[in-house]
């Protein structure tokens, strides 16, 4: 009878991040007094979000629960896996779980953060499982766009959760073998309580192609470019797309460049491991670059989402310091542009073709996330009795709940779920139970979390309507007008073209100030105010425009 009454616990499922977006995938599991996490990536700011330069997750929920906090168990190498892990062990100092690759690449980052000493790191190997608090954790071989990735599943005392992190089905990968779908099978045949799957592709249908075709892609660009320099743009952490730039370079006897910080980290890194084929003497450093003839040479460089500050960038913006790009340069774009980059990509395509350059960007790419037969057949195997839509926009998981249901589960035991929702999980039912904070922190140079929602709306106004600062010095005691009001603008009117405004201005502020004395108004609070509401009112009639207004008092 006992053991039944444990069953009926619920398992709590908490995702921190990486729904309603693509990005910053973290989620948490609790069982008692155990939570392990799953990943602790980072997301790229919206449009919206002036001058910040990430979003890390918020592990308020975690701090608060540190001591059940048994570790972070890691999927993958990818920055929206991983990117948050430096700025939460800083707070959260628990041991980190993960295969050969995904450690070294968290290492480097661990290096940036000096937090290789106070840091616990594990190498997990495939088929190997770990025990944290009540949780037994099993590592499953995935394909991916990075290699060594892998699938969990989580042994609960409520029942077993399969997790697939990010995964393709891969039948011939460049590197190592392809995903374990025997076991995926064997954990299904055990009963598995939910399949948490990755959605990102799931309004593809069909099957995503091989890695191994883009390989063949390349071999003909190298053929029918014999005599050009060739540039290829690609994620840094591709490794098996590096792999196949690199065996096509040695087969047409091209030496290899690469190019970006991000890229150079994650090469070196692979090699070091064994996950690169390198043979002697292909790679070269930029410095030599000039050493060699254009058809003896191919570059490999980050910038394939047109970030400005890329190498492929700053070489379309002719800023990059080593590389010219010259009429004739092949240059190959291996990636698709991540939903929303698709303008800075376009620009920069068009910035390379007006210098000459042939821009190849047709069938150069696979995705590593998987399709919807991928997914049906993760499904068939799995037979999950709940399934748990992640890793993707509302449309993504929306799209997901429908296929699962295809795959003959019960429309009631689709989950969606949202950021920051608790869902209580066990045989007999799932419900989402409360609601924890999880709205991520933003990063702005070197701080972290100090700039807010607050922050970024003065920032939004100062940014669309511009600033005015009116000064104004007073005597002591007497609150005699001493000197101004003087007016400064910055980003309103260019002030030398609307002298007359800027006159009127003057004289409104002096009104609404000579109006504060007369009535005896001496707090400057209420004096601030008064020309502000003046001013705005003034201003809005002249100009239709908004200015953020500062008045400054000061008193001699």
């Amino acid at each position: 009878m006992k053991a039944k009454k444990v069953a009926d616990k619920g398992l709590k499922i908490i995702p921190l991040g990486g729904l309603e977006q693509i990005g910053m995938n973290i989620t948490a599991f609790e069982y008692e007094d155990s939570i392990i996490v799953v990943d602790c990536g980072l997301s790229f700011p919206d449009d919206d979000m002036l001058g910040i330069d990430l979003v890390i997750p918020d592990v308020t929920y975690l701090k608060e629960n540190r001591d059940k906090v048994k570790g972070f168990v890691i999927t993958h190498g990818h920055e929206d896996h991983i990117g948050g892990l430096p700025y939460v062990l800083k707070e959260l100092n628990v041991p980190v779980y993960a295969t050969k690759l995904t450690i070294g690449i968290i290492e480097n980052k661990l290096k940036e953060h000096n937090l290789m000493k106070s840091t616990k790191r594990k190498v997990i190997k495939y088929g190997q499982s770990i025990n944290l608090g009540c949780f037994r954790i099993e590592f499953i071989r995935t394909n991916h766009s990075i290699a060594d990735s892998a699938a969990l599943a989580i042994y609960s005392p409520a029942g077993i959760v399969v997790h697939t992190g990010d995964f393709k089905v891969d039948y011939t990968p460049v590197y190592g073998e392809p995903i374990d779908l025997q076991r995926f099978a064997e954990i299904g045949k055990k009963g598995v309580l939910a399949l948490m799957a990755d959605s990102t592709n799931v309004m593809r249908p069909g099957f995503t192609m091989s890695e191994k075709t883009v390989g063949k892609t390349f071999e003909n660009i190298f053929a029918e470019n014999t005599t050009r320099r060739i540039i290829i743009a690609t994620f840094a952490s591709n490794v098996d797309r590096v792999q196949q730039i690199i065996n096509s370079a040695a087969k047409y006897k091209r030496k290899v460049v690469i190019e970006g910080r991000s890229m150079v980290n994650i090469i070196s890194t692979a090699s070091e491991l064994g996950y690169l084929d390198i043979p002697d003497g292909t790679l070269i450093d930029i410095e030599n670059m000039k050493n060699y003839t254009d058809e003896q040479l191919v570059l490999i460089t980050t910038g394939s989402q047109g970030e400005s500050m890329a190498a492929l960038s700053r070489m379309a913006a002719s800023i990059h310091r080593k590389v010219t790009i010259v009429p004739g340069d092949c240059i190959v774009f291996s990636s698709s542009p991540i939903p929303g980059n698709e303008k800075s990509v376009s620009r920069v395509i068009n910035e390379l073709s007006q210098k000459g350059a042939k821009v190849i960007y047709q069938n150069t790419h696979v995705s590593g996330h998987a399709c919807q037969e991928e997914l049906k057949l993760i499904y068939a195997l799995v037979k999950p009795k709940y399934a748990i839509p992640v890793h993707g926009e509302y449309r993504h998981l929306s799209t997901h709940s429908e296929l699962a249901q295809e795959m003959g589960i019960d429309k009631d035991n689709v989950v969606l779920m949202r950021s920051g929702d608790v869902l209580e999980i066990s045989e007999n039912s799932a419900k989402v139970v409360d609601h924890v904070q999880a709205q991520g922190i933003l990063v702005d140079g070197l701080g972290v979390g100090d700039v807010g929602n607050i922050v970024l709306r003065d920032r939004q106004h100062l940014s669309e309507n511009g600033l005015i600062i009116i000064v104004v010095t007073l005597e002591k005691y007497s609150n005699q007008v001493l000197s101004g009001p003087d007016i400064v603008s910055r980003g309103f009117v260019y002030v030398r073209e609307s002298e007359n405004l800027m006159e009127e201005a003057r004289e409104v502020v002096n009104d609404a100030l000579e109006h504060c004395l007369d009535t005896n108004v001496t707090d400057w609070g209420k004096i601030k105010t008064e020309i502000k509401d003046t001013l705005s009112d003034y201003l809005w009639k002249k100009t239709k425009r908004n200015p953020m207004i500062l008045p400054i008092i000061m008193e001699v």
